[in-house]
């Protein structure tokens, strides 16, 4: 157990060498392998994003032995799913699932796992499949699978039927079912299914997380909700899941999509108040508030308060700026703030290509339009006038996700943000699968 111990602390340390070292000590010295030691090393290595050092490990288990555990099957399967090896994931898990000589099926965690990497791959069918073969195979489905599945869908129907289901097999809703279900329903812009599915989630004692509250705030915002965002922001302090500046923007947005433009002012005010720097998502939401009440002079002040903080504009800010101007008929502006980007290192990207092509009205700015961004073609572009309209919805708002609103991720274990995460994975087998799948995680 002390081997054990030092291989997991120098493996949490990044130290492989000296694991590795206790390793081949423990050979020499003829112990006996250990399944547990090798499952150590080998989840080091993965955490470490070592996979193909991971699966060598794993490969040498199964070639020479000691055999691997069902923990060992898990991990490993984490480990290719984190490192895109789909390929290799799904073999092992066909494997276990197919091959009658195979030690044991797979359980509960590896269908999770499998569910998880087709949805990440875009395979929707696929993790659809394998939530049915759970069935077959007499392994129990848990919130989280339903909760996984309700993930993949952006139709708020589907999402409710999934939720409907669920409770029939006598599950019981956790905060990700509830957060899911609230945000299908405020893309969906049905406010009142929103905020009676968030009085049943308090009603029935679920507790929110910081990130599952970030959804439940940003399912209000889309619509500008802005009363209700600001209960939900108020009950974040009241359950001392204190608001992070994902949150300020979030809220912030809330007020920019009711058009509550003095709101929006006294609370941007309130971020610096609170001890939070805007960063370029709040200043671009800000700004976007500004351009949709079609005051340029605000937003072109926003946007040099902004650079005189030192904060380098994005291209979703160079695209608003660029909409605003066209749309109050200068359109030369707009080409000038279009070529800006490429000048910032910022090649216009599909989106502000729709925008200029949008904004121009006579046939000598739609030539010029196509010939800048580049079409052969010269046509009318009325087609394109709705794709000038830019999202502030909380994808946006939290300028680190690189993620869809609202979607679901696979978490690290070592996120020191899950307030219930346990950082120790030689407890995997031991650990409750009813809130998280290793985990499913609410992103904001």
């Amino acid at each position: 157990m002390d081997f054990l111990m030092l291989i997991t602390a120098y493996g949490k340390l990044g130290q492989f060498n000296k694991a590795e070292r206790i390793m081949t000590h423990i050979n020499k010295k003829g112990y006996t392998p250990s399944v547990i030691s090798h499952t150590a090393l080998m989840e080091a290595y993965g955490r470490a994003g070592q996979y193909n050092k991971a699966e060598a490990i794993f490969r040498r288990m199964q070639s020479s032995g000691p055999e691997p555990s069902p923990l060992t099957y898990q991990i490993i399967l984490k480990s290719f799913v984190q490192g895109d090896k789909y390929k290799e994931a799904e073999e092992i898990f066909q494997n276990l699932l197919s091959n009658e000589k195979a030690p044991f099926k797979p359980d509960q965690k590896m269908f999770h796992m499998m569910i998880y990497m087709h949805k990440k791959a875009g395979s929707y069918d696929q993790a659809r499949k394998i939530f049915t073969q759970m069935a077959d195979h007499g392994v129990p489905q848990s919130t989280v699978t339903f909760n996984s599945l309700m993930s993949f869908e952006t139709n708020y129907k589907e999402v409710s039927k999934i939720y409907d289901q669920m409770q029939k097999a006598g599950l019981r809703p956790d905060v990700v079912s509830y957060a899911l279900l609230i945000s299908a329903y405020g893309k969906a812009r049905r406010e009142e299914e929103a905020l009676a599915v968030f009085e049943e989630m308090l009603d029935a004692g679920v507790r929110p997380t910081r990130k599952s509250y970030n959804i439940l705030l940003d399912a209000f915002a889309i619509s500008g909700m802005v009363e209700e965002a600001r209960t939900v922001f108020k009950s974040m302090r009241r359950d001392k899941c204190n608001p992070d500046l994902c949150s300020y923007a979030t809220m912030l947005s809330a007020y920019v999509n009711a058009s509550d433009m003095e709101g929006a002012e006294k609370f941007f005010r309130r971020i610096k108040q609170d001890g939070f720097e805007p960063n370029v998502v709040i200043y671009g939401t800000l700004m976007k508030g500004y351009a949709k009440a079609n005051d340029l002079e605000k937003m072109m002040g926003v946007y040099e308060a902004m650079r005189m903080q030192g904060v380098e504009a994005n291209q979703t800010i160079l695209t608003t700026i660029m909409d605003a101007h066209g749309k109050n008929s200068d359109f030369e502006s707009a080409i000038i703030w279009f070529k800006e980007m490429e000048s910032r290192g910022f090649p216009p990207d599909q989106k502000a290509k729709n925008v200029l092509l949008s904004l121009a009205k006579t046939p000598e700015e739609r030539m010029e339009a196509n010939a800048i961004v580049g079409n052969v073609v010269i046509g009318t572009t009325e087609g394109n006038a709705g794709q000038s309209t830019l999202s502030v919805g909380n994808a946006d708002m939290c300028g680190d996700r690189a993620e869809e609103d609202q979607s679901i991720r696979y978490q690290s274990d070592d996120d020191d943000e899950d307030e219930d995460d346990d950082d120790d994975d030689e407890n995997y087998d031991d650990q409750e699968d009813t809130g998280s799948l290793e985990e499913l995680e609410l992103m904001v």
